[in-house]
């Protein structure tokens, strides 16, 4: 089946809500899959043209990367097994929702930019903390972890976007789903990449309390 690929904002807050990926490549010595965190450089229109990160100075992608900058990027984001025991419809069948996207990109390393880059990352991953960390209270160690590191800009040449998050299901299943899930990082995206008819499924109700 042909999975939605959502708007570009879903893109974006996927990207956001879980950085954590794999940068793919091939070499002469074969293929190189890393996890990084990356944070999205959006463009004027909000969709994702770049992916910036750091990695390791010693990772032998690097070299291959500089050889042939050509690379893709790959996000999982929120996923998961739906039983059919939280379906009331007789006959339905398992399935597995998910929220991923794959971008072919071309990456470019960044001396300079490795400290900006790193300094983006923190501040992204740190947002949400009472008191965030700053790369500052590193103190002494801080030259000597920049010097482990370097910091690239991937940029975006295509991207693929797939979310499987209920779209497919009638509403009176999917309510089911959205009730009995366990997984509440999973229920959020759902009810987001359905907010249409969840909306729609409700107003009545509503315009029957204004007066």
């Amino acid at each position: 089946m042909d999975f939605p690929s959502g708007t570009p904002a879903d893109l974006a807050r996927l990207v956001a809500d879980y950085p954590l990926a794999w940068l793919v490549n091939s070499g002469a010595h074969g293929f190189f899959a890393t996890p990084l965190p990356l944070v999205a450089e959006l463009d004027g229109q909000g969709h994702v043209a770049a992916l910036i990160g750091h990695c390791s100075r010693r990772n032998a992608q690097v070299a291959a990367l500089q050889a042939d900058p050509r690379a893709q990027v790959l996000f999982m984001g929120p996923q998961g097994y739906v039983s059919p025991a939280l379906v009331s419809r007789p006959q339905w069948a398992p399935t597995w929702n998910f929220a991923v996207a794959v971008f072919a990109v071309t990456v470019a390393f960044d001396d300079p930019g490795t400290m900006p880059a790193v300094r983006r990352l923190t501040d992204h991953v740190e947002a949400g903390q009472e008191q965030p960390w700053r790369i500052e209270q590193a103190g002494d160690r801080l030259p000597h972890l920049m010097a482990r590191i370097i910091g690239f800009r991937a940029t975006v040449t295509a991207s693929d976007a797939r979310f499987k998050l209920g779209q497919e299901e009638n509403l009176p299943e999917l309510l089911e789903i959205l009730s009995g899930h366990a997984d509440p990082a999973l229920v959020g995206w759902m009810r987001r990449l359905n907010a249409d008819r969840l909306h729609e499924q409700v107003a009545p109700h509503g315009d029957q309390t204004t007066g």
